[in-house]
């Protein structure tokens, strides 16, 4: 059977979870952030406080970031996001937040609370999949169907051409036709022998 949590016990769990915790106001403005949170930004309570956190977020993520909240604060739904947060040794790192309403005993809307992560080595590693992905398919997009034989290759039409003349339509290249030596040499034994037969 399981005890009621004490306050303190509560508290406890608050501060030490694994994770960052904020909380906002009805004012949109931040008022709580747990030790896990303090510790990774490296800033006081105070200067955390109000918007005091936003400082921490990429320019380049700012206003993105605040638009996701205020909209959804706006309307108060839950949200979900990933911005970079600068940690206590000036490192960004990818950081994700999920916002979600809550009220007071009576049901009144009393502002968001919100949990972070830090995902920059899952994030770093689905970018690096990506770019081998991306890598991969660039690779094959060069490859040519060219047969062993003849020498044609297969187009995007699925026909078989002349490789002067692909080469031609997807490239500025343009062709001379000459005869190199050993071909000019193979050509001539092959006339001087038709000249020989009777």
């Amino acid at each position: 059977m399981s005890k009621e949590l004490s306050r303190e016990e509560y508290k406890l769990l608050v501060e030490k979870a694994p994770i960052m915790i904020w909380r906002s106001n009805l004012t949109t403005e931040c008022d709580y952030f747990n030790e896990v949170w303090l510790t990774f930004t490296g800033r006081s309570m105070e200067q955390e406080t109000g918007n005091g956190w936003a400082e921490g977020v990429h320019p380049e993520d700012f206003d993105r970031c605040l638009k996701i909240y205020t909209e959804n604060f706006g309307r108060r739904q839950a949200f979900e996001m990933e911005y970079r947060l600068r940690r206590y040794d000036g490192a960004f790192r990818w950081i994700f937040d999920r916002g979600v309403p809550f009220s007071d005993e009576a049901g009144a809307f009393q502002g968001f609370i919100g949990s972070c992560i830090d995902v920059t080595e899952r994030r770093e590693a689905r970018e690096a999949l990506k770019r081998a992905q991306e890598s991969e398919i660039e690779q094959l997009r060069e490859l040519l169907p060219i047969c062993a034989y003849c020498k044609k290759i297969r187009n995007d039409s699925n026909y078989w051409e002349q490789i002067e003349s692909y080469i031609s339509k997807h490239s500025k290249v343009l062709f001379s036709h000459g005869i190199c030596p050993e071909c000019a040499a193979k050509v001539m034994d092959e006339l001087g022998a038709d000249v020989q037969k009777p």
